[in-house]
């Protein structure tokens, strides 16, 4: 088997992975414990797959009774450039960094495919995960020894920061485990004290419902009033508590060029971003992980950035925005309209100040 892991391990470094580790297939009870909390506490929000799979995710061998080992295996996606500088422009659109080139899924679970293929060949059983399944990869992934999950919640590495993408592979190999990777954050706190909308209860808890990145990319509806004014121009996803991690010095440049961002997605221009219908949204985030959440949704997030912006020059694009389909879409450009000029707002495009439509519209 040492053999075996030798090989395991030269193959995934062939395939571009930065990072790879061993585990039995198996959660700690204290693991177990805080998602159950978790969800007990209603921290995961409209996200109700979480609930729905639970005990599949809160034991591998129960998603799969056969399974042994784990393999977790992380890819840097470190930034080139200062993750947060977009923030500082208010007139730009800020997409996390993740996102700005292509979906993390498609290219790691290309990578996972060959690596199970490889361990196939040993007349071994495989199954290979990327985030799409009731599989907990952080916590497994510090088992492996990969990193720690930070106060943050994110894994964090000695290695690459905040900045691992995770995959797992599950196999009936019985592989011999690495050491768990113990927390290294000590008495910092700067992930939590950044973050804009106080999502952080405690250390190692995250409110998913007063999260940026839940906000503007899980939560279907309007998003609360009372943290629009705190999202900035985030548009899509957030990575302050990410980037602030000091941890993030060690970190390389990502190696796979389909994780360096597009010069299109860089600081896209919110006047533009809002004009955007549905063909010409599915045509700019081609292959991206934003074209999941729909043309709608990105385009009202764009509309909160504008009504942050604090440019009223932007009204040219609010204003035809008033009367989209989407009550979605009309309802944040009132909020937009209202932020950028109070005093026009509610004369345009026949909108009235009437309750009963603005509750509607999540306006």
């Amino acid at each position: 088997m040492t053999d075996i892991k030798a090989a395991i391990i030269a193959r995934a470094a062939a395939l571009g992975f930065d990072a790879v580790g061993f585990a039995h297939a198996t959660l700690t009870q204290t693991q177990r414990d805080g998602l159950r909390d978790y969800l007990a506490a209603g921290h995961h929000g409209a996200m109700g797959w979480m609930a729905e799979r639970a005990e599949q995710r809160a034991d591998p061998q129960t998603l799969w009774p056969e399974a042994v080992s784990v393999i977790s295996l992380g890819l840097s996606y470190a930034p080139e450039t200062d993750a947060l500088a977009t923030t500082r422009i208010p007139e730009a659109g800020n997409i996390s960094v993740y996102a700005r080139n292509r979906d993390y899924h498609d290219v790691i679970k290309g990578k996972l495919k060959h690596l199970g293929q490889f361990i196939a060949v040993q007349g071994e059983g495989v199954k290979v995960f990327v985030d799409t399944a009731p599989v907990m990869e952080k916590p497994l992934a510090q088992r492996a020894g990969l990193g720690w999950q930070g106060k943050h919640t994110n894994l964090v590495s000695r290695a690459h920061g905040s900045w691992l993408f995770l995959g797992s592979v599950l196999t009936t190999l019985d592989l011999p485990p690495d050491a768990p990777e113990v927390d290294h954050c000590g008495s910092c706190r700067a992930c939590l004290d950044i973050c804009p909308t106080n999502a952080f209860p405690e250390p190692n808890r995250l409110d998913a419902r007063r999260c940026i990145s839940y906000l503007t990319i899980e939560l279907a509806g309007p998003i609360p009033v009372e943290f629009r004014s705190a999202m900035g121009n985030r548009i899509y996803g957030c990575d302050d508590c990410l980037a602030v991690c000091p941890w993030n010095k060690f970190a390389r440049v990502s190696s796979e060029a389909k994780f360096h961002a597009r010069e299109s997605l860089k600081g896209p221009s919110l006047a533009e971003l809002a004009s955007l219908d549905d063909p010409s949204f599915r045509a700019l985030f081609s292959k991206s992980p934003v074209k999941r959440i729909g043309r709608d949704r990105f385009v009202r997030n764009v509309l909160y950035a504008i009504g942050n912006s604090g440019d009223s020059g932007l009204m040219g694009v609010v204003e035809p925005l008033l009367s989209d389909p989407a009550p979605v879409v009309r309802g944040a450009a009132v909020w937009a309209a209202r932020r950028l000029a109070p005093d026009r707002a509610a004369a345009l495009r026949g909108v009235e100040d009437n309750p009963q439509v603005l509750a509607e519209w999540g306006a």
